[in-house]
């Protein structure tokens, strides 16, 4: 019953205004608003909506008059209208957009004429919206609108996803300026997408750039845009709207290894120089499939090796000190171990933390090596050609087609029931596919983790 009062079977909100802010706010020594519900759980929830408006805006009186206090006033004005059941809307867009009966239902909630101005404000959309700039938007995006969902992300993910959307904003900047988000125009959009046409589909000479560039940084603004204004509860149209290029292009498949190319891996020799754990990263995609950055993250209690069937889990870290994503919830999977992968992870039971959470890193140090020591077949082959291989592999075995995107961490087009078949029989198929190795190439891994 915190902030709540019942007068007549309806409840109200109220509560004292601090004392520091007598003549500030002038809903001063109490705030008095009619919940209009004898609906407790209602009464409740219109409460928390109040409070936290006016926690907000009590907090940016204290801290000053700025730019942030003002800010902080018109988030308020859009709790307050939520609470009374309304979506905030600017008076002239009230006067523009809505009918007679809705307007006067505005008024009815206002309750009279010593209704608090801070009611009226929100109810009738006399709060101004301060100028907060494309930059600033996107400061308001990272670190309030998407805030939980960079909570799951590691430092250098939350750092990627940061810096590849804060230069689409930087190219905005650049080209347009750093106007009002609210001031940004279909022009102004047009402007960016013409500057990545003239880069993916030039009058003249080579694109130096692909249509798929282009489109994530047109598709970074506009989210930031439609979630900008979706946050503070207005619905305006996106300037950056159907901006976009087709991608008919197909991207080129990585070619696999072939199954003689990948026995010449597992002999000893031709990996014998590459460091220890990027030699144990590769070994285990090889009879894993895995992409190398999920071998590379994988913890101990990842790697379940007591197991009746040995295996590994991949999935994403909920360590709030030591967070990780995976690449989409297909991911999450276990996957038997066979083979030189089996071998692999017994040397390293605690996994490989020189490469964890350094993914170009190791990407960098696998394709280097190959490239070096005359191990990769072509130049469109990369360390990833192991991973199409295992896939390659399974479908000239006659996998059936869900185990093979199970273990793969592909998406499955029907609904999903049960667990794919035990850790028994992926064994057993797996066993089918696995491809000798001589010993010798694990106890190096074992023996020199430089």
């Amino acid at each position: 019953m915190r902030y709540l009062q019942v007068r007549s079977g309806l409840y109200r909100y109220y509560r004292r205004v601090p004392l520091s802010l007598q003549g500030i706010d002038d809903r001063f020594p109490f705030v008095r608003i009619a919940l209009k519900t004898a609906d407790l759980r209602v009464a409740i929830a219109k409460r928390d909506a109040l409070e936290h408006a006016d926690n907000e805006l009590w907090a940016s009186y204290l801290g000053g008059q700025g730019v942030d206090a003002a800010r902080a006033r018109y988030r308020t004005a859009v709790k307050l209208a939520e609470a009374m059941g309304f979506a905030y809307r600017p008076a002239a867009q009230i006067a523009d957009a809505e009918s007679v009966e809705q307007i006067l239902k505005r008024f009815g909630a206002i309750g009279g004429r010593d209704a608090p101005a801070a009611v009226v404000n929100a109810a009738l959309g006399l709060v101004d919206r301060p100028p907060v700039t494309i930059s600033q938007a996107f400061e308001i995006y990272k670190n309030e609108i998407v805030a939980d969902t960079l909570l799951g992300k590691s430092q250098k993910q939350r750092r990627s996803w940061t810096n590849v959307k804060k230069f689409s904003v930087a190219l905005f900047v650049e080209l347009v300026g750093d106007k009002p988000i609210e001031d940004v125009t279909r022009a102004d959009a047009k402007k960016i997408y013409d500057h990545w046409r003239e880069r993916i589909a030039p009058a003249e000479g080579v694109p130096t750039h692909t249509a798929s560039i282009g489109n994530r940084h047109l598709g970074n603004l506009r989210v930031l845009y439609g979630e900008y204004f979706s946050h503070l509860g207005e619905d305006k149209k996106n300037p950056f709207a159907d901006f976009s290029f087709s991608e008919k292009v197909r991207r080129k498949r990585r070619p696999p290894f072939q199954r003689e190319h990948l026995l010449r891996f597992l002999q000893p020799g031709a990996l014998s120089a590459m460091n220890a754990e990027a030699r144990g990263i590769f070994l285990t995609v090889i009879e894993t499939g895995c992409r190398p950055s999920e071998i590379a993250n994988l913890k101990p209690d990842h790697i379940l090796l007591d197991h009746e069937v040995p295996h590994i889990s991949v999935e994403p870290s909920v360590d709030p000190e030591d967070p990780r994503e995976i690449k989409n919830h297909n991911s999450v999977r276990r996957i038997p171990l066979i083979g030189v992968a089996l071998a692999t992870m017994r040397a390293f039971p605690n996994g490989f933390p020189k490469y964890r959470d350094n993914n170009d890193r190791l990407s960098a140090a696998l394709n280097k090596f190959l490239r070096e020591n005359g191990l990769m077949p072509s130049p469109q082959h990369t360390v990833y050609s192991a991973r199409h291989a295992f896939e390659d592999r399974m479908l000239m075995a006659s996998f059936d087609t869900e185990l093979r995107k199970i273990l793969m961490g592909h998406s499955i087009d029907r609904p999903e029931y049960g667990e794919g078949g035990s850790m028994a029989w992926r064994l057993e198929q797996l066993k089918r596919i696995e491809l000798p190795f001589d010993p010798v190439i694990v106890s190096l891994s074992r023996g020199r983790r430089s």
